[in-house]
């Protein structure tokens, strides 16, 4: 079978690297710059994102009959986030928010602190990035313990948006990050 062939999930295991160790001992980190750097594998992954299976039904609600995505702009999250949103924008035909680490955007913001596996952060959004009820597709690159995406998609409630779904590419499932985006929708395309 050819790498057009298989499923996506297999096309991704087969493409990503894990790196032990990284960036703290005791941290597996799942590479997926292979994945990007594969043309064919990077098409069928947004191809995969911008189709999330399940749209939150507060926001199926609000989408009419236009035939459109199911959603109006997607947020990506630093870093890797970035380069998936922004492909699954254009994909979609819609626009791109970033989602930064704090001090990064030069404007007005909302922040919300989080928990990683190994310390804390903050993530900001522009006060002016989403509008009240504005259909929103969070993006990111993994999904483990979904503190990071927990802080995303409050940071988009916060500015009045409706998360339609959460899209990965890849979610650690044993590490729970799914109960903590819900009742979200979380479209995992690998979930390992």
């Amino acid at each position: 079978m050819t790498t057009a062939e298989l499923p996506v999930e297999e096309l991704i295991a087969s493409l990503a690297v894990d790196v032990p160790d990284f960036p703290v001992p005791g941290v597996v980190f799942r590479d997926l710059t292979p994945v990007f750097a594969d043309a064919g594998a990077f098409r069928r992954v947004v191809d995969a994102l911008t189709t999330p299976a399940d749209l939150d039904p507060r926001a199926a609600a609000l989408s009419g009959s236009d035939g459109g995505p199911g959603f109006d702009v997607v947020a990506g999250v630093e870093a890797r986030g970035f380069l998936l949103a922004a492909a699954v924008a254009l994909d979609a035909g819609t626009g791109v928010v970033p989602v930064r680490k704090a001090g990064k955007l030069p404007r007005e913001v909302v922040s919300a602190e989080y928990d990683l596996e190994y310390g804390t952060a903050t993530l900001e959004l522009h006060t002016d990035s989403i509008r009240p009820g504005q259909r929103v597709l969070v993006v990111d690159d993994v999904l483990a313990t979904g503190g990071t995406l927990e802080a995303a998609v409050a940071l988009v409630e916060r500015l009045g948006g409706v998360v339609t779904s959460v899209a990965v590419v890849v979610e650690l499932a044993a590490l729970g990050g799914r109960q903590r985006v819900a009742p979200h929708p979380v479209h995992a395309l690998w979930r390992t």
